[in-house]
């Protein structure tokens, strides 16, 4: 069959409307160079790398974009390794990383990647100042010193010095991350109005140097990207990969089933068990960094009581979940930091206690409960967590409402301090115990100005300085057992006292047509990886 009609007929099908337990139009199979993957994507607000800052967008991003340090997909427990940067050194007072850039790389526009758009795209993410930016301005970047601290002094050299001494892998896993990838500087300054550094182009557009370039993106809908022919890494064997939003597990197992779709990664436990028995279907799963959970807003009056907070933390049927709906694709977890990471606690002291948790709401002042809203993207496993926790707060008299949403919408209502109770989950920026410790466990400024985007706690209006202190501490160490512990203590505390409920860990679980291999979902230290599929 020719690609172009059976791209026609993708169209069609992306045109109609399914409902989540119709059958979607049969097809014929995708065609052998073209990867076409049903995922969730309606978490994606912009295509700029320098802003995204979901799950659904560094997935395009690590794709479009490359970073100066990055993974081999084929092996991620090696950690970082070059990239970019075919080389670095530091300094002994451990300040001043010097970077090589690799030579021979070239933008999807043709232009020749130099250590000048690594200087441009570093200062810019520092600029721009979007959500992401902390990555960056925890080692001291301001738009103030960035033209001193981050500079490139020729074409193949990129120096960049941080305001103090840290630990040397947290520095480098943070230019892993999205917010570090590198632009094409000649392009978006070309498309730059009035000092935005070409962010509303880049926010619908594309400027990098990867794997794929965008061809087309419809928001809630689909995005569409062509392979670099001329990737530096590879030549990626996909030619075409297109991410369609569907939102419903049971209609992107229909679609895997009838070879509409490639890839499947939002299937419920149902789902899964469902195409078991398929020969032509397999499953994979992947530990992920992401941990699911619910977090109080302490501007809140009766949420911010600590009887309230241990309360709810008694009202969760943890194992309940793990063995009915989430089976197999969430596991328990009650800390911060993921499993595999320095630091990890595999401690769970909390487990479903009604009577306990009636003891502490009557010591707060509430033997009856009360009223409290709740607020949940409109994803199926976490409106059925939602929908437990509604069950469980009732048998303490807490009436819940639940309030859904798109991925964009509830994010805004939380990063606007805007709610009483969130539901959602954090996926680390890069794979160091800095990443979730400074995000759920410090607070510098807790001022609704202060706009600590980034930062969990912030966002839950949580001001907590000793525990500020004691993170702040932790990266410093370069002692890594030290260091270990330092996480270990953190987190102990943090379980004891802050208003996050830390339920699970995700053990993701990607449906697959068997005919496709290599796709790596990046387990718990990176995104997506396309360029590595063959059929």
């Amino acid at each position: 069959m020719k690609i172009q009609n059976w791209l026609k007929g993708l169209v069609l099908a992306t045109a109609i409307s399914v409902p989540a337990l119709s059958v979607p139009p049969s097809f014929a199979a995708t065609p052998d160079d073209i990867l076409v993957v049903a995922n969730r994507i309606d978490d994606i607000i912009s295509l700029d790398p320098q802003e995204m800052f979901e799950f659904a967008g560094t997935d395009y991003a690590n794709n479009v974009y490359d970073s100066l340090v990055s993974f081999d997909p084929k092996d991620l427990s090696k950690g970082y390794e070059p990239s970019l940067a075919e080389s670095w050194t530091i300094s002994e007072d451990g300040k001043t990383f010097t970077f090589t850039i690799r030579e021979g790389v070239t933008f999807h526009s043709g232009n020749e990647l130099t250590a000048h758009d690594a200087e441009f795209s570093l200062r810019r993410a520092v600029g721009l100042n979007k959500t992401p930016s902390f990555i960056l301005t925890q080692f001291g970047f301001t738009p103030e010193n960035m033209d001193s601290t981050i500079k490139a002094t020729d074409d193949r050299t990129l120096v960049v010095v941080t305001d103090k001494k840290y630990a040397p892998s947290f520095v480098l896993n943070c230019f892993t991350s999205a917010i570090s990838y590198i632009v094409d500087s000649k392009e978006v300054k070309s498309h730059e109005k009035d000092g935005d550094w070409g962010n509303e182009w880049l926010r619908t557009n594309s400027a990098g140097s990867g794997a794929y370039s965008l061809v087309s993106w419809k928001p809630n809908e689909s995005y569409t990207l062509n392979a670099n022919a001329d990737y530096w890494r590879a030549k990626p064997a996909m030619k075409r990969v297109i991410v369609r939003h569907i939102q419903e597990s049971a209609t992107q197992r229909l679609l895997l089933e009838k070879g509409d779709v490639d890839v499947a990664r939002n299937l419920s436990p149902e789902d899964v068990a469902g195409i078991a028995e398929n020969s032509d279907l397999a499953v994979d799963e992947d530990l992920r960094g992401r941990i699911m959970y619910i977090s109080l807003n302490q501007k809140d009056p009766i949420l911010s009581k600590p009887q309230v907070i241990e309360a709810l933390k008694y009202l969760v049927d943890y194992k309940g979940m793990e063995g009915a709906f989430l089976k197999g694709q969430w596991k328990v977890h009650q800390a911060f930091l993921p499993l595999t990471y320095m630091g990890e606690l595999k401690d769970q002291p909390f487990s479903f206690d009604v009577d306990k948790a009636k003891g502490l709401l009557t010591e707060a002042g509430y033997p009856d409960g009360f009223d409290v809203e709740i607020i949940v993207r409109d994803a199926q496993e976490r409106v059925e967590i939602a929908q437990s926790l509604q069950n469980t707060f009732a048998q303490a008299g807490i009436n819940v409402s639940l309030s859904q949403g798109t991925g964009k919408q509830i994010l805004g209502k939380y990063r606007a301090r805007d709610f009483q109770i969130y539901l959602g989950a954090w996926g680390p920026d890069y794979p160091d115990p800095h990443t979730n410790a400074d995000t759920f466990a410090s607070n510098p400024d807790n001022a609704d100005e202060a706009q600590h985007l980034g930062k969990l706690a912030w966002r839950n209006a949580w001001a907590i300085p000793e525990l500020t202190a004691m993170t702040e501490a932790a990266v410093q160490e370069t002692d890594n057992a030290k260091r270990a512990q330092m996480y270990v203590d953190i987190q102990k505390e943090h379980q004891k006292v802050s208003p996050f409920v830390e339920m699970f860990q995700k053990n993701e679980q990607t449906g697959r047509r068997a005919n496709v291999s290599g796709f790596v979902t990046g387990s718990a230290v990176t995104a997506v990886y396309y360029w590595t599929v063959t059929k």
